[in-house]
């Protein structure tokens, strides 16, 4: 798998993207969805990788500064029919370890509370994320998790 940096401007990864935010729009009700579209990831803080096999995506994900010491895990979506194939994992691995290269001392994350993000927070737990309060400007409801790490 190549993991390369992305300007997000491929057809293949706007569909991923979009479809990404679909999908969060299905299990969060209005106004608490934390998905964000392609204009919100081309912000400067906000670096961005997608993952290919060959020619062909599998996955995504970002990585948004929120000081010089606290990084947030944004955007982690594989393609459906790579799941359970190790691309979250590997992704997740490029982001921690370019999280500890850039000196971040903590990388936090938001996710569902529902059933269908069960494979997403056993994956962050396995990787030693544990449960905390929101952070950033999150606030507390009862459908999203946040989880952090000490790097």
């Amino acid at each position: 798998m190549n993991i390369k940096l992305d300007d997000l401007t491929g057809t293949e990864i706007t569909s991923l993207i979009e479809e990404h935010v679909h999908n969060m729009g299905v299990h969060y009700p209005d106004g608490i969805n934390y998905g964000f579209n392609i204009e919100d990831l081309k912000k400067t803080e906000i670096t961005f990788w997608s993952a290919w096999e060959e020619s062909e995506l599998v996955g995504c994900g970002a990585l948004i500064e929120l000081d010089s010491q606290h990084g947030e895990l944004k955007s982690m979506k594989t393609v459906p029919s790579h799941l359970r194939k190790g691309v979250g994992k590997k992704m997740l691995e490029h982001i921690m370890n370019e999280a500890k290269k850039r000196g971040y001392r903590r990388l936090s994350l938001g996710t569902g509370a529902m059933e269908a993000f069960k494979p997403a927070r056993k994956l962050y737990e396995n990787y030693g994320f544990e449960y905390c309060k929101p952070f950033s400007d999150y606030e507390d409801d009862p459908y999203s998790v946040f989880m952090t790490k000490e790097l």
